[in-house]
């Protein structure tokens, strides 16, 4: 955001724009800013900021594109979401969508159904598919080949089981990074469950 401080609009939009910091403030990826532009004259005009509040989307190492969308909390946390890959909810919170690789999901769907020898050979194509993922997938994906592996050790109840415990963990205080930690797991393995 670039904006001015004697702006009324600025003014009225900064409760929402603190509350989408707060909401992305967990994503690495991610940063939520702000610049006065009558301080730094020079950025606002090396990014063509004639009114204000302007907002842009920067992704990395790439020019900013103008947000020309609505100006509530969904519609910002909507277009991060859709822009960085991301998944919050306004509150910070990860979604059910959080972690799930539809690229696995037709793996998983097989390991489910499959008799305990094919388990073996299907969770070997998920350990190749895992193998070519990057960034922030291949650590969604390693959660899917602990899942299969438990699964495999478990039995076939490991999934359910699984997100029963860390439902109730997740009903208590839970230091926010462990809360993404377990909700990532907590959907890879509905899933496995979801599948069966």
């Amino acid at each position: 955001e670039f904006y001015a401080p004697w702006c009324g609009h600025c003014k009225s939009l900064a409760p929402t724009y603190e509350k989408v910091a707060t909401a992305f403030k967990l994503e690495e990826g991610v940063v939520i800013a702000n610049l006065d532009a009558d301080k730094y004259k020079d950025l606002a005009e090396k990014y063509g900021v004639s009114g204000f509040p302007t907002l842009k989307f920067f992704p990395k190492n790439k020019e900013g594109e103008e947000y020309g969308g609505g100006r509530d909390l969904e519609d910002f946390v909507d277009f991060i979401n859709e822009k960085s890959g991301t998944s919050r909810d306004g509150k910070g919170q990860l979604t059910s969508k959080a972690g799930v690789l539809a690229n696995l999901n037709d793996l998983v769907k097989e390991f489910v159904k499959a008799g305990d020898d094919e388990k073996k050979t299907i969770f070997s194509k998920i350990e190749e598919e895992v193998g070519k993922l990057e960034g922030s997938a291949a650590r969604y994906g390693k959660i899917y080949l602990k899942a299969a592996e438990n699964s495999l050790k478990k039995g076939a109840d490991y999934a359910k089981n699984e997100i029963q415990r860390l439902e109730r963990i997740l009903e208590k205080s839970v230091n926010p990074t462990k809360a993404d930690e377990f909700t990532l797991k907590k959907n890879i393995l509905y899933t496995f469950a979801s599948s069966s």
